[in-house]
């Protein structure tokens, strides 16, 4: 977020303040921007669309940086080089200090289990490339499901940051032209602006619709916000391009600048409060915070009956405005990390000590290093700021380093400590620990296998990660059919595991049994779309479309192919199209029998196992952050538990050979669920079991595999 100064003046108007500095219109902007996340950030039920408040700056910058380029267009490198040291002195000090002291109050406070992604994030942010790492993790459908790192507001700075490096190489591109073609600089630099602009606009329209999850991210989709305010320097600024340039309003009557003025801030205002985390974002919706805060910065607010300018210029409003920055890079890491510093979740009085927190910190953090490093003795020689500029991320990028160096030493002692569990053959270990008649002790605190750090990892073999290159997956947007193959090749018995991921987290269990039996596993999974044969809710009509075509694709190459076995399970992740979750059982109940009916009418017996329990929350979170309590890691089993359609589609159809494993016994108490069991992690996430666990259920399971193979 620039806070780059513009003289502003405006000889047709003699309604402004004096030129300053600064414009107190945009500083004021500047501090409703930072408002809106903040207040967001904290009271998110209250402002439910304050993240708009990152487009807010984000025209803001647009405009001061473009507006500062073309009073002083680059003609080469050197103007090039002079810039971009302009920037990293008023960016990278306070965002390398915010980033290190975050490093460090994360390795002392988080659990063990947030050091790794809060390394990887930290380093991706301190080399400004964070938003991509964050679209990545997005359309991920468990990484989506990690808890939110300290560092990932980061992601905007990162957009900012890739602006600033592209955006001066276009406007000297432009200005060279308009000299090479002797046209207007000013129609060549407004029509090359306005072509990125439009196509980065249409370009985040198309991505919303088919990948929003990954469009909110991506620099290209939010070009054309910062192009907005860059176009509209373009079109406000007098006297050509140069050091004679000068920035003014729209050339309009004050009265009309004051309902300008108005109207850009109830259009943000609006935003606000009625958009939320349902509504498309990007694309066109962030249209009207965009045009807004254009709108707000084109009018000036001149001084006149019923303007804002008096408000706006008030002391309180443009010390937020100018401490708007550092109360951005503060205020999410104080919101990440003080839960687990008092072990409860955010209160009335954490959240006012968290905003008092982040004011007082914004303020030093501007007065002690935002301003030290921007006086011109920190930009002589040139060559100055970029060596600081290196150090700092260096230093960042080195504590990440080091952070990860002991999570993977970390990771080795417990891969030791799993080894050591397995081989000493406890009759207690995992789900023999709820066994009828078994007399073994509640986990309730001590060590866990997988340690908490290594059971986030603990996952089945149809993972690429795991598998070391063989993704077994499904995934959005496209759900192509991915086949994978496990266990003896040249097997006579064949065994087909499908559904979605809680499908995939039998893998393990029923390697065991095919390791004993001498079976060959063909997997045919999905993330998220169930084998259903009904219309599943996505977060496009595309994906939905293209889920149903997954399934029906599927249960034709099942049901004609040559198979002994299919194990069959399912996770409702999404509702069905136009219900909600709980509206949805009687369209999943008739989806499943379809399924189940079409592949017994070619011969092959069924396994149905039951969904098993979901605990919502990321558990091994919980477990490192309750290790001296691990009760806290547990809840009712009727809340965790999911209502399960396919017990009545099996009930209904009554064909022997169905047959239906339900395991949850073993997972869980007659009354109670645990995140532990029998010393072992049950959930590598808030409902997928790790595999070390699901391996302990292979006896089980064995059972219902051997009856539905007999009947078959």
């Amino acid at each position: 977020m620039s806070s780059r100064s513009l003289v502003e003046r405006s000889p047709r108007a003699r309604d402004e303040p004096a030129a300053s500095g600064t414009r107190a219109d945009i500083q004021a902007l500047r501090a409703v921007a930072v408002s809106l996340v903040l207040i967001y950030h904290l009271w998110p039920n209250r402002l439910t669309g304050g993240f708009a408040g990152v487009d807010v700056f984000f025209v803001i910058s647009g405009f001061l940086i473009t507006s500062h380029l073309l009073g002083r267009p680059p003609r080469g490198g050197r103007d090039l080089a002079v810039f971009w040291s302009r920037r990293i002195r008023r960016l990278l000090p306070a965002s390398l200090l915010v980033l290190a002291v975050t490093l460090v109050a994360s390795r002392l406070l988080a659990p063990e289990t947030q050091w790794a992604a809060t390394a990887k994030q930290a380093g991706a942010a301190a080399l400004y490339v964070v938003n991509w790492v964050l679209a990545s993790d997005a359309v991920d459908y468990l990484a989506a499901e990690n808890s939110p790192s300290p560092v990932q507001h980061f992601w905007s700075l990162s957009v900012e940051e890739q602006f600033y490096i592209a955006w001066p190489l276009l406007i000297l591109v432009l200005v060279a032209s308009a000299a090479r073609i002797r046209r207007s600089s000013t129609a060549v630099v407004a029509l090359g602006l306005g072509v990125v602009v439009a196509a980065s606009f249409v370009y985040s329209v198309q991505q919303t619709v088919t990948e929003p999850a990954r469009a909110y991210f991506v620099t290209p989709t939010r070009v054309w916000e910062l192009g907005v305010g860059g176009l509209l320097a373009v079109l406000v600024g007098k006297n050509g391009f140069g050091r004679g340039r000068t920035v003014e309003a729209v050339a309009w009557p004050a009265t009309a600048r004051v309902v300008l003025v108005w109207l850009g801030l109830a259009a943000i205002v609006w935003t606000a409060f009625v958009y939320s985390a349902a509504t498309p974002f990007p694309g066109w919706q962030a249209a009207l915070p965009v045009l807004g805060a254009a709108a707000v910065i084109a009018a000036n607010a001149p001084t006149a009956p019923g303007s804002p300018a008096g408000m706006m210029a008030t002391r309180p409003v443009q010390w937020l405005g100018d401490v708007s920055y550092s109360v951005y890079l503060w205020h999410w890491p104080l919101i990440v990390l003080l839960p687990y510093a008092t072990g409860s979740d955010l209160g009335l009085l954490d959240k006012l000590a968290i905003l008092a927190a982040s004011l007082v910190l914004a303020d030093l953090t501007k007065r002690h290093v935002e301003d030290r490093f921007r006086s011109p003795e920190w930009g002589r020689p040139l060559r100055k700021p970029y060596a600081l500029g290196l150090v700092g991320m260096a230093v960042v990028v080195a504590m990440t380093a080091v952070q990860l160096v002991e999570v993977d030493r970390r990771e080795a002692t417990a891969r030791d400590a799993l080894a050591a569990a397995i081989a000493d053959d406890d009759p207690c270990f995992g789900a023999s620990a709820l066994a009828p008649g078994a007399d073994c002790p509640r986990t309730t605190d001590g060590e866990v296998v997988p340690a908490p750090a290594q059971a986030l990892k603990d996952k089945s073999e149809a993972y690429e990660e795991v598998s070391g290159g063989k993704d077994c997956w499904a995934s959005a947007p496209r759900f192509p059919v991915t086949v994978c193959e496990f266990g003896d090749p040249d097997a006579k018995t064949s065994v087909v595991l499908t559904g979605n991921s809680h499908a995939g987290q039998w893998l393990p269990a029923l390697q065991e049994v095919a390791r004993t039996r001498g079976w060959r596993i063909t997997t045919y999974l999905a993330s998220q779309c169930g084998l259903a044969d009904t219309p599943q809710q996505f977060d496009t009509a595309a994906k939905s479309a293209r889920c149903s075509a997954w399934v029906g694709r599927v249960t034709r190459r099942i049901a004609s192919g040559d198979h002994d076995l299919v194990v069959y399970t399912n996770r409702i992740s999404v509702p069905v199209v136009g219900q909600d979750i709980a509206g949805s059982q009687d369209d999943y109940r008739r989806g499943y029998e379809t399924i189940l009916s079409t592949v017994r009418a070619s011969g092959v017996p069924v396994v149905v196992i039951r969904d098993t329990p979901a605990p919502g929350m990321i558990i091994p979170d919980c477990l490192a952050e309750n290790a001296a309590d691990l009760t806290r890691c547990s809840a009712p089993r009727h809340e965790w538990e999911p209502s399960e359609p396919v017990l009545d589609a099996v009930h209904d159809l009554d064909d022997r050979g169905i047959v239906l494993a339900n395991l949850n016994d073993r997972i869980c108490q007659p009354e109670r669920c645990d995140g532990a069991v029998g010393g072992v992690v049950v959930y590598f996430d808030g409902s997928h079991l790790t595999a070390t666990y699901a391996r302990t259920l292979a006896p089980v399971l064995e059972r219902p595999l051997m009856t539905a193979l007999a009947r078959g």
